[in-house]
């Protein structure tokens, strides 16, 4: 497995990144403990990213500080531009990243953007709540409902409440950061996993397509980091049935903060030629 053995050494590489404004510069400050960022109330004001090596849960992490994401790369204009271009460059840099939402303001379609990336790049993703204490409960009920709503697509990433100023939190930080790494550099056994999925297309196989059900003959995991599964089928799979299976493959061994991909390879063969004799 390639990528097993991608992992330096050193301290693992976090990239923080989240829209203006949202708090990024005081929550690193307060994790480096010193005034690292400018920080400047005009969303955007802290433009250059700067790596900082924070002790957190007792390990050493190394942060990425990016400015946010304030406009779509190709319309945004300048300082934006270029500050938007690195986030991009340290969500590649990273490992694991913080998406950071402030709790006081709607989910917008800019977050929405930054979770993409980070999905796309094919990181593993801790979302972080800023400002979760400034809330009265009729907030906290219509922000539950939200981020259900709005962040059903990444259900499976690993959420904490904090606040960057009163250091409420932080301290667990941490745990989400090792518990997202874990799963994304989980490996399931070939022969476990086949059993899992015998067991599963028994009981609800993969639906027909003109007249013939796909038969799914084996599943393996093809990488890490994250976890990529290949089904062997002798007919294409539906999507919905592709979803069902990552469902599935979540609900038996977690994966809990990673975005994982199920693809088909198929293998007609021998079993069309067996079916026409």
């Amino acid at each position: 497995a390639p990528r097993e053995q991608e992992h330096e050494e050193g301290p693992r590489r976090v990239a923080l990144v989240g829209r203006p404004n949202v708090g990024k510069s005081s929550l690193i400050n307060r994790l480096a403990k010193e005034e690292r960022s400018v920080v400047d109330s005009v969303a955007g004001t802290t433009v250059d990213p700067v790596d900082s090596i924070v002790t957190l849960g007792g390990e050493e992490w190394r942060f990425v500080d990016t400015a946010g994401l304030r406009r779509k790369v190709n319309t945004a204009s300048g300082m934006e531009y270029y500050a938007s271009l690195r986030t991009e460059g340290a969500i590649q840099a990273a490992e694991v990243a913080v998406v950071l939402l402030a709790a006081d303001e709607v989910i917008s379609e800019q977050d929405q953007r930054v979770i993409s990336q980070v999905v796309d790049a094919g990181r593993a993703l801790v979302i972080a709540i800023n400002k979760w204490d400034t809330l009265d409960e009729d907030r906290h009920d219509q922000l539950e409902r939200e981020i259900e709503r709005e962040l059903a697509r990444v259900k499976w990433a690993t959420r904490i409440n904090i606040s960057a100023t009163s250091g409420r939190g932080v301290g667990k930080l941490a745990d989400h950061l090792r518990w997202a790494l874990a799963s994304w550099e989980k490996r399931v056994p070939t022969a476990e996993l086949n059993q899992f999925v015998r067991a599963l297309v028994q009981e609800t196989p993969p639906p027909a397509r003109g007249g013939r059900a796909p038969k799914i003959k084996y599943v393996t995991q093809a990488d890490v980091r994250p976890p990529r599964f290949v089904v062997f089928s002798t007919g294409f799979l539906e999507a919905g049935y592709r979803r069902f299976l990552e469902r599935k493959l979540r609900e038996q061994w977690g994966f809990a903060g990673t975005p994982i991909e199920v693809s088909v390879k198929v293998r007609e063969g021998r079993d069309r030629d067996a079916k026409k004799s």
